[in-house]
């Protein structure tokens, strides 16, 4: 893939000629309205005929079969074709990353500023925490004290995005000049020229690919950028569209005392992951699944919600971010108004008159009755879970009424890797893979969750067999020792 960073430069290679896929949207959407003005004309002309001629009736009827035939005609020419994931890449951090218990607590004590009492809240942060000694983070917090400078950012930026877009364009034979449409997710870092520009000029893109760089929107982003990428994709055919997932940590440390702040810096870990989506025909053939349903919810209108988890200097002045005491009831409430949506598009019937009776019974015969909670096993087999931390995870599951092997993915991605915001969901995805667990017309879902606080859906069908996962990827040299059930 080293051609990959070395293509021209030349602006005149880039916008001299137009390319076949802008070509033939053009032409697409040419005709659909070259098609709408004449029959438009064509239905006025044949019904002023018919009343000058003063017709019989008959003729008013098939007219208005033809009008109507002409319509069901429009919307299957333009209904959206589906959107399917081609492959995805999840970034490997490099071993000399790794930070164990004792070097994380080390360190912290010798960047001179956490007192004793910070430190041994952090100790017990990441005892509990449910993560090993083998995560990782940014060689810029190996130094001490920890280089949070923007050059450290913008070289984290480089070291996680750009192995990760190279070898998903390698598996899947593509030029970076191949892809329309890309998408860049990143909440604590925002830099100037964007993410996406750094990505479009170190490889060369085309001039007219359709960029996008989304901040500030926490663990949900991934989820949020694949629906934002079939929004355009509905719109923009025969398109590739590129997702990359990451979170930038090296200007991300909390160097003050707040203990509502302190969390995030033992919790986060690098990680990345390049996700491809197309709505080309011949896509079908070689991806492993098929775009079934997204969801967005939020409740960023209730003030409460709104501050429980937010960006804000302590008292002396540093910035880190806020997690406050009601955070998990506002997931909880944040998740259930999701999941309502979500079950009542996906679940069978018999899931949701079991809810709705119990519902109707609570509020007008047994006020201390349980409301049924729907079996979202009878439609989803994979679940690819928030990992906020091991009691997140098993609250979750415990309202969805998962068992232990429907979290497994979501521990196991936290303990193995820690929690890497946006991109966990793809490392849980690449789990169940290297286990060969996702059959052919099997559904995962993706439930992604972040400050707002958001919510986020994503569901796949799968469309073919996948195997061999297990011998490449970020499990590739792990996946044997898993799932280790002792992680309590």
């Amino acid at each position: 893939m080293e051609s990959l960073s070395k293509l021209s430069h030349d602006p005149l290679q880039h916008t001299t000629t137009l390319p076949s896929t802008l070509l033939s949207q053009q032409l697409h959407s040419i005709f659909l309205e070259l098609l709408s003005f004449s029959a438009v004309i064509l239905i006025a002309s044949i019904e002023a005929f018919f009343i000058l001629h003063q017709w019989k009736p008959i003729f008013h009827f098939l007219f208005l079969c033809s009008f109507t035939l002409f319509f069901i005609l429009k919307l299957f020419l333009s209904k959206p074709p589906p959107v399917y994931l081609v492959d995805f890449s999840c970034f490997k951090p490099p071993s000399f990353c790794r930070i164990p218990f004792s070097s994380f607590l080390e360190n912290a004590s010798l960047f001179q500023f956490h007192d004793a009492e910070s430190l041994s809240f952090m100790a017990k942060v990441l005892t509990t925490s449910g993560q090993s000694e083998e995560t990782c983070v940014p060689p810029s917090f190996h130094y001490i004290p920890p280089k949070t400078h923007l050059r450290e950012s913008i070289k984290e930026v480089h070291m996680v995005l750009f192995p990760i877009m190279e070898d998903l364009l390698s598996k899947t034979n593509l030029s970076p000049r191949d892809i329309d449409i890309l998408i860049v997710n990143c909440s604590g870092f925002c830099h100037c020229p964007s993410l996406s520009s750094i990505i479009i000029n170190k490889y060369s893109m085309r001039s007219d690919i359709k960029s996008y760089t989304l901040s500030g929107m926490g663990c949900s982003a991934s989820a949020l950028a694949i629906d934002m990428a079939q929004s355009l994709l509905n719109i923009h055919r025969n398109s590739y569209a590129l997702v990359l997932s990451t979170e930038i940590l090296s200007s991300g440390w909390y160097s003050g005392n707040d203990r509502t702040k302190l969390p995030l810096n033992c919790l986060f870990r690098t990680g990345s992951a390049a996700i491809l989506l197309s709505n080309r025909k011949e896509a079908k053939k070689y991806s492993k699944y098929k775009l079934f349903r997204t969801l967005r919810t939020q409740r960023a209108f209730d003030d409460k919600a709104y501050l429980s988890a937010f960006r804000e200097e302590d008292s002396e002045g540093n910035l880190g971010v806020t997690l406050k005491r009601d955070l998990l009831q506002v997931a909880g409430e944040t998740l259930r108004s999701n999941i309502t949506v979500l079950g009542s598009s996906v679940l069978p019937l018999s899931e949701k008159l079991w809810h709705g009776v119990s519902i109707l019974w609570k509020k007008f015969i047994d006020k201390s009755s349980e409301i049924y909670v729907p079996n979202f096993k009878t439609v989803i087999q994979h679940f690819c879970l928030p990992t906020s931390g091991r009691p997140v995870i098993r609250e979750i599951a415990k309202g969805l009424k998962l068992g232990d092997r429907d979290m497994e993915a979501a521990l196991m991605t936290l303990h193995r890797f820690g929690n890497q915001s946006s991109s966990s969901l793809w490392y849980e995805l690449a789990y169940l893979e290297a286990k060969e667990r996702v059959n052919k017309g099997d559904k995962v879902w993706q439930l992604g969750m972040g400050s707002g606080p958001k919510c986020n859906s994503v569901v796949w069908e799968c469309i073919r067999p996948i195997i061999g996962e297990s011998k490449r990827g970020p499990w590739a040299d792990c996946i044997c020792r898993y799932p280790i059930m002792a992680v309590d």
